[in-house]
Formats: C-alpha cells, structure tokens, sequence
C-alpha cells in the first residue's frame, strides 16, 4: 500500500498483558499462541518482555517464554524486549541464550535491558537494587564476551562462540551506549517524537562497529492500532493508557479493564495528566490513516524496523489489528536469514531530514 513501508519490516513485542477474570497461565498461552498468528502474518520477529509481581503480566520469565515461542514455531525470529541485565548475572543470560540458539539456530534475538524490579520489595526479592544498574556498561561487557572467549577462565557453553544479536533497549542514555557498543537501537516515543529523533540522530553520529553490528540499526517501538474507524481505534488504547496512570499513582500495574468502564470513572487530575500523556503520539485509525502515520514516522526516524507493542482488553479486536497492520505492506515478507539485521537503504541520513 505503501512503498516507504515496504522498506521497513514490523515486528511484535508481546508482554503478556492479563485481563481482568484472566489467569497469568492463559495469558502466557495466548503470548504462545500470538507467536504462531504473526509467523502465519508474516512478522519478522516476536519478541516477550520481563516482569515481576506485576498483576496484569504474565511474562516474568522471559527466556523461558521464548523457548515456549520458539517451538510453536519455524520460521520468524523469537526474542526478548527485555531481559532486564541488572536482574541476573551475566553468565547466566548468555547460557540461557546459548541453549535457545543451540535448540532454534539462526533465530533467537537478546534483547537487553537497564531497569530494575519496579519496587523495594521486588528488588530485594531479586536480590538486586536500583544501584544495580549503575553498573549496566560492565554487566553488558561481560555478557558479550561469553559469547566470544569466556571471560576470567569461566566459559558460558553452550554460547561461547554462537552469533545471538544482541539489541538495546533505550532508557536515558541508552542510544549513545548502542552506539559504543555497536549494536542495533530500541527506542520508543516516551519522551515525545522529537526527543526520540534527537536521540536516532545522537546514535547514528556516534556509531562504531564492532563485531557485533558494523552499521546502526534502528528499532522504533510504539502502540499501533488499526480498526473500522478512527473513535473506535482510541478506544482499544484506553486499557493500556488507564494501567499506566494507575501504576504511576498506586504503585502497581494492574489487570486491563473494559474501555466502557475507563470511560465512566471519575479520576484525579493527576490521574488525568497522566493518562493523556500514555495515550500521546500512539498509531491508531483506520488501514490508511495508520499507514500514513507509519510512513511519516519512518521518513522522520530512518526506522530499520517497527516494532508494535499494543495491548487492550479486547483480544480479539488487538489480533484483528496486528492482521490488518500486517496487509499494510504491499509485498511479501523476506524470508528470515542470517541475523536479519541488514539496515534499508538509504536510512543513513538525518533524523530529522
């Protein structure tokens, strides 16, 4: 439908949100389920998401999950966005992506990512602290050169000298610490669409090869939502949005609630701001209208990638979304190959071009 979005490949992040009257085990089997839909749609990867005593996700394993992922299917790549680094050991994440890349070859993604437990109680829990992620640099060394020579005699088999790309998620500085390390860009609009330019921009000036990425890579994540109208789209945004002001003002995400029911409450202004802010600069529409959106944010950003991490209460109407965000592009998905992180042409220029 578009030929700049033929450039881009789109790909699912799926953090195992629960409903309400769901339990967290059907949660993580829909998540499976979701993995075997966008192979069928043709998703270049499907990727699962680490939380902890969090009510309303199911995904607090993520490794695991994608092994779960990876053997519901044959062909699109399986991930993590993230495995949040300050939670383990480093020899221990690269085992763990060892053995999914020895069981799913050519196909596993390590996804990695700077936060900590969402509360005292969860860090202390994890036995980590918010100190924990002072040290991200060295916990992100070390883990890369498992994959290479071991490190101080102890050797992480079975990764030691399997290719596993390895991506960073943003936070803070996290574009100019992709750039250091040469590795592919997660960014998401969380702090505005001009702040997230600006920091593609600062990555890609600042890029250095190394053996893990030998030109930038760029990875936009945000909410897409495609539906018969526009209205009807912003409804689907609505449960996610009011989770998000919920678990800025109480402390806790909680499980996503009915767009009626978020409609009738009454809340605080903080509340408020809040939930006007989670629902800022999110794709929603009918096929054209987010496909326009889509283009405009790939001609502003270079995106190498799309990476739609939507959630709403209503199931169905999510699946049919992600079908239709899917028949945006007009030709047929590339099959998966290598480490499928060759950047599009021409996506070089400035941010802001």
């Amino acid at each position: 439908m578009t030929s700049e979005l033929d450039q881009v490949r789109f790909s699912i992040l799926d953090r195992s949100r629960v409903r309400r009257g769901q339990s967290h085990p059907e949660a993580l089997r829909e998540t499976v389920e979701f993995a075997r839909l966008a192979e069928d749609w043709g998703y270049h990867r499907f990727w699962v998401s680490e939380h902890h005593s969090v009510p309303g996700v199911a995904g607090s394993a993520p490794t695991v999950l994608a092994a779960a992922a990876a053997a519901a299917t044959s062909r699109i790549r399986i991930g993590t966005g993230g495995v949040m680094l300050p939670n383990h050991q480093p020899l221990v994440v690269a085992e763990q992506f060892g053995v999914l890349e020895s069981l799913y070859p050519g196909r596993i993604d390590m996804g990695l990512g700077r936060s900590v437990g969402f509360t005292d109680g969860v860090r202390r829990a994890l036995g980590h602290s918010k100190s924990d992620a002072d040290d991200f640099d060295q916990q992100l060394t070390d883990v890369l050169e498992y994959f290479t020579r071991g490190k101080s005699g102890v050797h992480a088999w079975p990764a030691e000298g399997l290719r596993v790309p390895a991506f960073l998620l943003a936070t803070g500085s996290g574009a100019e610490r992709a750039a250091r390390f040469g590795l592919p860009l997660v960014i998401a609009s969380i702090a505005g669409p001009d702040r997230m330019a600006e920091a593609i921009e600062r990555y890609r000036a600042g890029f250095r090869p190394t053996p893990w990425g030998t030109e930038p890579y760029v990875v936009v994540s945000g909410a897409v939502v495609i539906a018969d109208t526009t209205e009807e789209a912003y409804r689907l945004l609505l449960p996610e949005a009011w989770s998000s002001a919920y678990s800025r003002t109480r402390g806790e995400f909680p499980v996503l609630i009915p767009p009626a029911e978020i409609e009738s409450m009454t809340i605080t202004d903080r509340e408020r701001r809040i939930f006007d802010e989670a629902l800022r600069d999110h794709i929603h529409g009918t096929e054209d209208e987010v496909a326009d959106a889509l283009a405009a944010l790939v001609a502003r950003t270079g995106a190498d990638e799309i990476l739609v991490h939507t959630s709403t209460y209503d199931r169905a109407a999510r699946l049919d979304s992600h079908r239709r965000l899917a028949r945006l592009r007009s030709s047929p998905p590339a099959a998966v190959t290598g480490t499928g992180l060759q950047p599009r042409s021409g996506n070089r220029t400035s941010a802001a071009a």
